[in-house]
């Protein structure tokens, strides 16, 4: 009966051991919404950040639309300041998105200023995230998707007023 407790403690311990080293997030996540940016292209879907235990930002774009099969990366940016912010300052460029999944997913824990990006720091964040089309050339001032971040999340989209990002 001792070697059965003693085995089933030492199962418990190593189950809960396992578990703590596989842990990677907290609890802890934000979503808004990303806004279809013009009528020839219909992409929408949502940014979700999730707080690691590493005190790191996951960011993950999630975008709903037309998927292709071959490799090809439409260009995520996070900004400083609301959508329609003229010449708005890169934050942190993102990984693109892959247009086979429509999903694209990046860890911040520093912004483009040198200053320190927590998840804390999230809800006064003064920013929006933006997805174009391509990566230079003409196509690149083509906006698929837009979607204020932080403060400005509640803060309506009027396509017409759509900003071009500054080149980086």
């Amino acid at each position: 009966m001792k070697h059965i407790l003693l085995l089933i403690g030492a199962l418990v311990l190593c189950f809960s051991c396992s578990q703590q080293e596989g842990q990677t997030y907290t609890n802890r996540e934000a979503r808004q919404a990303l806004h279809a940016a013009n009528s020839v292209y219909d992409y929408e879907g949502e940014v979700i950040f999730r707080e690691l235990l590493s005190g790191a930002v996951e960011v993950t774009i999630a975008m709903k639309g037309n998927q292709g099969d071959e490799a090809y990366y439409f260009p995520a940016h996070l900004h400083f300041g609301a959508y329609d912010t003229p010449d708005a300052p890169m934050a942190a460029m993102l990984d693109p998105v892959d247009m086979r999944t429509l999903k694209s997913t990046t860890l911040i824990s520093e912004l483009s200023d040198g200053k320190e990006f927590r998840f804390d720091d999230l809800e006064q964040f003064d920013g929006h995230v933006k997805v174009h089309l391509a990566a230079d050339g003409p196509d690149y001032n083509v906006i698929l998707s837009v979607g204020n971040i932080g403060m400005n999340s509640s803060k309506g989209i009027i396509m017409d007023n759509i900003t071009v990002c500054a080149p980086y």
